[in-house]
């Protein structure tokens, strides 16, 4: 009866009347290019800057992943940040950019391009949870036609209640405030690739009723839309 409860679930949730999402944890989520053959050099520098601002400045370490196929960023970087006035506390800031003061010539010349983009998403404890012992993620980002934000989130969590009629891990929805134009991204945690693999183990009348009532719908608010399979930082 797995086809009729995902029909169900799908249905409930595509009728649903739009609602702004609720998420109030604030991120900054930093896409880096590194220039040509420094990628490993980055990848050490940050890991170094990383525990300095933890140790100088108190911050949360952030949570990171490096490209393997997909769009043209190396690495995502998700900084817990909580809120505009807590992580912009003059005495903070000093703190940070006294962390990061020794690193600041190397990453100048150790990045080729980056974008960075202000998101609220679910509790960092959430988030965290899901990254455990993650080592593959699946990443989709977002540009909405105008009017469609609300609709495309919802569209999202409909696909959560998807993955979870069919006990498939779901995806962290993080929704655009302010910063580089992608309106809403999500990224699913596997364990690896095999994991993430099984998605394709679904029978066909499963996917059948998920394309029908997901697949198509998609089209209609999103502007692009950009996929990237990535593997844990390690």
């Amino acid at each position: 009866m797995k086809i009729r409860s995902v029909t169900v679930a799908l249905a409930i949730i595509l009728c649903a009347p739009s609602s702004r999402p609720q998420q109030k944890y604030l991120y900054k989520a930093s896409l880096v290019q590194a220039a040509p053959g420094k990628l490993l050099d980055l990848i050490a520098a940050y890991k170094d800057l990383w525990a300095a601002e933890s140790r100088v400045a108190g911050e949360e370490a952030p949570l990171s992943m490096r490209h393997s196929q997909g769009d043209r960023w190396d690495l995502l970087i998700l900084y817990p940040m909580g809120s505009y006035s807590d992580y912009y506390r003059s005495e903070r800031v000093a703190a940070r950019e006294k962390a990061v003061e020794p690193w600041r010539v190397m990453m100048q010349t150790a990045v080729a391009w980056q974008e960075d983009v202000f998101a609220y998403g679910p509790p960092l404890d959430e988030v965290r949870r899901a990254f455990s012992g993650a080592g593959f993620f699946h990443v989709e980002m977002f540009q909405v036609l105008p009017g469609r934000q609300a609709a495309l989130y919802q569209k999202r969590e409909m696909e959560n209640a998807y993955a979870r009629a069919l006990k498939e891990p779901e995806n962290l929805i993080f929704v655009r405030d302010q910063g580089a134009a992608w309106d809403l991204f999500t990224v699913g945690c596997f364990r690896d690739l095999k994991h993430y693999a099984e998605s394709a183990n679904v029978s066909p009348p499963d996917q059948e009723a998920a394309a029908s009532q997901v697949g198509p719908y998609l089209r209609t608010f999103i502007a692009l839309h950009h996929d990237t399979l990535a593997l844990a930082v390690k």
